[in-house]
């Protein structure tokens, strides 16, 4: 059986004005059963430390749901903020999300 896998895609800036809805969306989709959950930065053009935080908060909230956090076509700007805080060691970034669909949900043959 599959794993049931929900995607975020924040839009634009991820900032303190968007972060209450962010974290809103992850803990829906929580609630609905999501074991997966992937953050797609392809519409995201910066992300300041509220954004950061909240994806702190992301990943302790979605392990604490025993669930994974997955990121993904994640800016240069957003890359060395991650780089920064050490996120990028403890997670897993894909370059878009077909690499994500290629090496978390495909099957071994």
């Amino acid at each position: 059986m599959s794993p049931v896998v929900k995607v975020v895609q924040p839009v634009g800036l991820l900032d303190r004005t968007k972060v209450g809805q962010f974290e809103r969306e992850i803990s829906s989709y929580l609630a609905e059963g999501a074991e997966i959950v992937l953050i797609d930065f392809q519409d995201v053009s910066f992300m300041d430390s509220s954004g950061l935080g909240a994806i702190v908060a992301a990943i302790k909230t979605v392990q604490a749901a025993g669930g994974k956090l997955f990121l993904c076509s994640i800016n240069t700007q957003v890359k060395m903020l991650l780089e920064l805080a050490g996120l990028d060691k403890i997670m897993k970034v894909f370059p878009n999300r077909e690499e994500f669909e290629k090496h978390v949900l495909s099957k071994p043959d």
